[in-house]
């Protein structure tokens, strides 16, 4: 095996381990077995990467290359085991810690991802479309993600919290940029730390993309026609 190669593995693997770990702490704060924070690893780390191949036409490397597999669910299952061995490390005042780590992992596995996304579609022939290689590598990095969030009956990360998808896309047209000139690993370690430094940057400086926020209904307030509804049951109660 070249170098090139091993390097790209060992990449892969690296974030095939971040991934797994965010799905598994988010599966056991969601009070999950032992099978369904294992299932929740790997669906988080090999998801986006099958949805990748889906639209590839190729069978999902997830099948053709277990060892990711694999590797997701030792990954899973590490954190588990430490959580139920010792169980002092579910005192509350550890929640912020689990955050933090769940937030780190998921970054550098979105930004892995995002990368390998667009690695893999230049390497299916499609080097000369950059639209649809920021497309992959977008829908590679987030797409696990994503379907860890529905599995696990929360809102989806990618919807609402600190530019995560913008990351992904402009992670992806950098390793798309450094690839056309550069070639496989500069672009990968570019694409990656694109991605990680602007979701960093959106934690630390609370950056969100706009969003409607709705008011709680006021009851003291008024109806639609214009009444006064406070007088009204002001009435009601002294009847």
């Amino acid at each position: 095996m070249e170098l090139q190669t091993w390097i790209v593995l060992i990449i892969e693997l690296i974030g095939t381990v971040a991934f797994s770990v965010s799905g598994a702490m988010v599966g056991m704060r969601r009070q999950m077995d032992i099978f369904g924070v294992i299932v929740l690893g790997v669906v988080t780390a090999v998801g986006g990467g099958m949805m990748r191949d889906v639209f590839l036409g190729q069978i999902p490397g997830a099948f053709t290359r277990p060892v990711y597999v694999e590797t997701a669910v030792v990954s899973a299952v590490i954190p588990f085991i430490l959580l139920y061995a010792n169980k002092r490390l579910l005192h509350s005042r550890y929640q912020m810690l689990y955050t933090k780590i769940i937030f780190l992992m998921d970054s550098l596995g979105l930004g892995i991802f995002t990368a390998m996304g667009v690695s893999t579609g230049v390497a299916a022939g499609y080097e000369d479309n950059m639209f649809f290689l920021c497309f992959l590598g977008t829908l590679t990095g987030v797409g696990g993600g994503l379907l860890r969030d529905m599995m696990a009956g929360v809102p989806p990360y990618i919807f609402v919290k600190h530019v995560y998808a913008c990351a992904s896309i402009t992670g992806a047209v950098c390793s798309v940029l450094v690839y056309h000139r550069y070639g496989q690993i500069p672009s990968l370690i570019a694409g990656t730390a694109v991605t990680l430094l602007i979701r960093l940057a959106a934690a630390h400086y609370r950056w969100n993309l706009p969003c409607v926020r709705l008011e709680k209904e006021d009851t003291t307030g008024t109806d639609a026609s214009g009444t006064d509804t406070s007088e009204t049951d002001r009435k009601i109660k002294d009847r």
